[in-house]
């Protein structure tokens, strides 16, 4: 079973995207960047769902040394994040996010696709 890291720091954001996935994949949660970090290089998942604001380190951080590390660079990671303004998913995916998922999650079907794609890389 495919193992898919959660970076969330709300409970309840968390909370949703293991109902909708945890039939599917194995999940794996952390609350902060630095948590992160630390879990994925221990337990590499086969794909990261990164909130942006998070406490201590946000998302693009976490993504920077995701990318500068030999190990994990080729990781395939999804910006999860409420930024929803126009130009805000062109900018996480010129920054080198793989895809991106707005939230409130409303449609699980389009987190499911593009994970379901990504993974098929």
């Amino acid at each position: 079973m495919k193992k898919i890291a959660v970076v969330e720091d709300n409970p309840d954001n968390r909370l949703l995207v293991r109902a909708i996935l945890e039939d599917l994949y194995e999940i794996v949660e952390y609350e902060t960047g630095k948590n992160a970090l630390e879990g994925i290089r221990r337990e590499r998942p086969d794909l990261v769902l990164l909130d942006i604001s998070l406490p201590e380190m946000d998302g693009m951080e976490v993504l920077r040394q995701i990318r500068a590390d030999a190990d994990l660079k080729q990781l395939r990671v999804v910006a999860l994040t409420a930024h929803a303004m126009a130009g805000d998913r062109e900018k996480f995916l010129e920054v080198g996010f793989d895809g991106y998922v707005m939230k409130p999650i409303v449609d699980e079907f389009a987190l499911l696709d593009i994970i379901q794609a990504l993974l098929a890389k």
